[in-house]
């Protein structure tokens, strides 16, 4: 739970939308993960000059925090890495974070490429997947904990969706989600991998456009961005490279 963090979009003093992210840590770099829609979206104008994120100070009294503000240009340069691949844009961003700007004792569990799958046979559809985040921006005020939604697999997984890179997961999610990490459990009788695997990146509710809106409920059905993508987006190379 000190892996995931809620995140705020501001533009100056001007507070926008909220979302969700999670800490990824390769190399001894540490990065903040979301959705690249979330720190810029065309089609909606959305745009933010800045972020903030709130993070623990004390592993023990879960209500003391900080919170950390996040510049999102610099010498009129995006600071995010964004990539695409074969099929597209990839609606995942990365910012490397300065630790030594971060408040003094915060307490940051990062995930690694230590918790993302080894290959794409070791899950199915219909396994059991737990998606921690800040859905509507809902979370435990008091704790500043995220709250986790049970979710599965729903499409064959290690096969992209209609050609491109996301796998979907049959959950009950909301607007505030985006940028959350999308996890399996693992268990291993000796100990030796994480009890955790990073699968993806949830990033929108899918639905049909042809739904009948008065007739048909909701699809229910969500994209996760494979994980795999962090590898590139925390190689040190272009923001734009595929």
């Amino acid at each position: 739970m000190f892996g995931v963090a809620r995140i705020l979009t501001f533009a100056g003093e001007q507070g926008l939308t909220s979302a969700s992210g999670f800490f990824f840590e390769r190399d001894g770099e540490l990065h903040l993960v979301t959705s690249r829609h979330v720190l810029f979206d065309a089609p909606s104008g959305h745009a933010p000059d800045r972020i903030e994120i709130e993070l623990h100070t004390d592993a023990r009294d879960l209500t003391r925090r900080a919170t950390q503000s996040i510049l999102l240009h610099r010498d009129g340069l995006t600071v995010w890495h964004q990539a695409r691949d074969s099929g597209g844009e990839v609606d995942v961003a990365t910012l490397l974070i300065d630790r030594s700007a971060l408040p003094a004792g915060c307490v940051i569990r990062p995930f690694g490429p230590q918790h993302l799958a080894d290959g794409f046979d070791l899950f199915e559809v219909g396994d059991r997947l737990a998606i921690p985040g800040f859905p509507l921006g809902f979370f435990d005020t008091v704790h500043h904990l995220p709250v986790v939604r049970q979710a599965s697999i729903a499409s064959s997984y290690g096969v992209r969706f209609q050609g491109l890179g996301y796998f979907l997961t049959d959950a009950r999610m909301h607007r505030g989600s985006s940028g959350s990490p999308v996890l399996a459990r693992m268990e291993s009788a000796d100990g030796s991998r994480p009890r955790w695997c990073l699968l993806g990146v949830h990033s929108s509710r899918m639905d049909m456009a042809s739904r009948d809106l008065a007739l048909d409920e909701s699809l229910g059905l969500n994209c996760a961005w494979y994980a795999d993508i962090l590898m590139t987006l925390t190689s040190g190379a272009s923001p734009t490279s595929p």
